[in-house]
């Protein structure tokens, strides 16, 4: 073991590694032996946590103790029950298909996710975002006018509901059934990590702009229009326009049950927030607006009496489930794509956020929320019994009352917008990344704001990794800790001979070219110059060379049968000449004897020397512990700066190399003979003390042979 002593006042007795080493180190452990039983053993638990993973139920189900989760299961399932019942209806509005699609989404994926959850907190339905996001797709390709019913030759103003519906329910149907494939394909793929791409700002961000959507969408319930229907980018612009154009003609019935929802929702929900820890389950607050909007709807007769909208027709039980047609999967993949993301982002984000609060995980790659198959098959049953007995009992519920429960629940979303101050004053790009993607998503719709929004994100991470923070590091005293100079005052000045230089992030193809300008810059050194300077010099040297010979051949001879040759002192006149050419004080001679020119022939002069550049820099150290992958670009980019500092006698290490950037820098074909692993260290620590011993700095420079011939016979 070489026994290496590092500056300062601490002292450190230990090998100096470097990759070589390490190699070294590595290939004597016999693999062989170590490894196989390993293998056996996960081989074996791979095979049971698949089946498990595929039906996460065989794992809790029997853990589960009736006695400590039976009776708070079936009081949450209950509850979610009651609440899935206005909201699946309402959000059937959002979905433009017929309520009672709204009751099928509340009833079936909870009864699914008994078997395939994870999350203990999560019951699956409906959901704001996702029901405008298919309202969006059913009524681009199944508009009103589409349905307009045909008498005789001419074509009327009224629309047949029930062929419009029937198709609606088509649409929806293949955009949600493609929308779960694609989830269950990237599922498979574990395509989990795009989720980290989904950032919380640009979620937010997302649901804010989507609840924007929601009350556009609902408007024209709430105040009793007719408004176009538009589509495309800027389509909530144009509605919110034509809808403001449409406000003389509000239906005044329609909107005063509308106002009279809104405001006892409201003040019921803040009831409830007020005295939610007193009350044993929170007042089902949906449910009993829709229960009395029904009865004073059925007995005042609204819809014939004064033309409120409502629901109509539920039919009761449970229809036949049926293949979409697949005619539709063309034209609605792009839609049931972005589906399938954003649904994914919102999942997991609410997944996450539950367990981190109660300390378990979810696994991003398979999406599913387990342990709500209490809570859930118990809400499922609730909403069947609705479906089977209870659903043509809401026929006369007003559709101003369902829009009223949608908007007041966008509470939640709406208090998002403080998001901006938040952000402002904590992180300004992420502020940026909310802000365009709030713009976008209400421009562009929703799934192209999607795509603008992660598109956005992305280009900041770009942004970011091409303009990182470069610094010098200095050596804490007494340690072997290495900090930024400018950042940390109290590290004194950097090692003597030794600069060591880091960026803060990955080097590759996009920030490589930076790389090697900020390292040029912080270590003073403009290599291009340099290296042109002294090429030039060689250059000329070589002509001085020729034109020197020629003079030695044709010159006279001095008295003892000898040339003399003298080197002009001036440095930017340095030149060659006879005695004979210069004036007195303006010459050395370099005259010798025989026996000095036979070995004194060739004589270098440096050009420091001359009064040229000098420096006291003799080793650099590039730390790359922040990289985490090297491309082709940033190899190359490499070797041109051990190429480069080589030719002005600079030596060039790198240190805090992880273990695949070696190996891609392997492959890379980076390593040669003048550039082996003996260049690489563990550490910046092991690099300096590469360096350990007593360094009396001279200043190096630029080395220009300059041939002096002293004698010619």
């Amino acid at each position: 073991m070489a026994v290496v002593k590092s500056r300062g006042a601490f002292n450190v007795h230990r090998e100096v590694l470097d990759e070589q080493r390490l190699e070294e180190a590595s290939q004597r452990l016999d693999y062989g032996e170590r490894h196989p039983p390993l293998i056996k053993r996960l081989t074996k638990s791979i095979r049971l946590d698949a089946l498990v993973g595929c039906l996460p139920v065989l794992y809790w189900l029997p853990r589960y103790s009736i006695w400590e989760y039976g009776m708070p299961d079936l009081i949450s399932g209950i509850s979610v029950g009651i609440m899935h019942l206005p909201q699946g209806m309402a959000y059937a509005l959002l979905a433009s298909v017929p309520p009672v699609f709204g009751l099928y989404t509340s009833f079936y994926p909870p009864l699914v996710y008994f078997f395939f959850g994870s999350s203990r907190h999560i019951s699956i339905g409906t959901f704001t975002v996702l029901s405008i996001m298919v309202g969006s797709v059913t009524e681009r390709l199944a508009p009103d006018s589409n349905f307009f019913i045909i008498n005789g030759t001419n074509v009327t103003d009224v629309v047949d509901i029930s062929t419009r519906d029937l198709y609606r329910v088509q649409v929806a149907a293949a955009t949600t059934v493609l929308g779960g494939l694609i989830q269950l394909v990237l599922g498979m793929v574990q395509f989990g990590f795009v989720g980290t791409y989904l950032s919380e700002p640009l979620v937010r961000a997302y649901t804010t702009a989507a609840s924007a959507h929601a009350v556009v969408a609902q408007l024209k319930y709430i105040f009793g229009l007719s408004p176009a229907r538009f589509s495309g980018p800027l389509s909530m612009i144009y509605t919110l326009v034509e809808v403001c154009s449409l406000l003389p003609k509000t239906h005044l019935p329609t909107l005063t049950v509308s106002s009279v929802s809104i405001i006892v929702l409201i003040a019921a929900k803040e009831i409830n927030a007020a005295f939610g820890k007193k009350l044993p389950v929170p007042i089902p607050v949906e449910l009993l607006t829709i229960v009395v909007g029904t009865l004073i709807s059925y007995y005042i007769t609204l819809h014939s009496s004064y033309n409120i909208s409502v629901v109509g027709e539920i039919p009761s039980g449970l229809t036949m489930p049926s293949i979409p047609d697949r005619k539709i999967f063309g034209d609605v993949i792009k839609d049931a794509f972005a589906l399938a993301v954003v649904g994914y982002a919102i999942s997991i984000s609410l997944g996450k956020t539950f367990a981190l609060k109660h300390g378990y995980r979810v696994d991003t790659n398979q999406v599913r929320f387990i342990h709500s198959g209490g809570t859930g098959s118990h809400a499922a049953v609730i909403v069947l019994v609705t479906v089977l007995k209870l659903g043509p009992l809401f026929q006369q519920l007003p559709k101003a009352v369902l829009s009223a429960i949608v908007c007041v629940n966008l509470k939640g979303m709406f208090k998002q917008y403080y998001d901006v101050i938040m952000l402002w004053r904590t992180n300004r790009v992420d502020l940026v990344i909310w802000l365009v993607t709030y713009v976008s998503t209400l421009l562009f719709n929703l799934d192209m704001g999607l795509g603008a929004s992660i598109a956005f994100a992305l280009l900041t991470i770009v942004l970011r990794t091409q303009h990182p923070q470069y610094s010098i590091l200095g050596q804490v005293p007494g340690t072997e800790l290495y900090m930024d100079l400018e950042t940390h005052k109290e590290v004194p000045l950097g090692i003597p001979g030794i600069t060591i230089f880091r960026s803060s992030a990955t080097v590759y193809f996009a920030n490589a070219e930076l790389y090697l300008e900020a390292l040029e810059k912080m270590s003073g050194l403009d290599i291009t110059k340099m290296i042109q300077y002294q090429r030039r010099q060689e250059a000329k040297q070589k002509r001085r060379e020729k034109r020197a010979e020629r003079r030695a051949r044709h010159s006279p001879r001095s008295a003892d049968g000898q040339s003399s040759w003298v080197y002009l002192k001036d440095p930017d006149m340095a030149t060659l000449g006879s005695a004979s050419e210069l004036h007195d004080g303006d010459t050395t001679t370099l005259g010798s004897s025989s026996e000095d020119t036979l070995s004194h022939d060739l004589e270098r002069v440096s050009l420091g020397s001359l009064g040229k550049w000098t420096w006291d820099i003799h080793s650099i150290i590039l730390d790359l512990s922040p990289t985490n992958f090297i491309d082709t670009v940033a190899i190359k980019t490499m070797k041109n700066i051990f190429h480069d500092f080589g030719e002005i006698n600079i030596d060039v290490y790198i240190a805090g190399c992880q273990a695949l950037v070696v190996e891609q820098l392997d492959r890379g074909g980076f390593f040669s003979e003048s550039i082996t692993k003996k260049h690489l260290f563990a550490t910046v620590h092991d690099a300096v003390l590469h360096f350990d011993r007593d360094i009396n700095v001279t200043p190096h420079s630029i080395n220009v042979s300059i041939i002096v011939i002293n004698k010619y016979n």
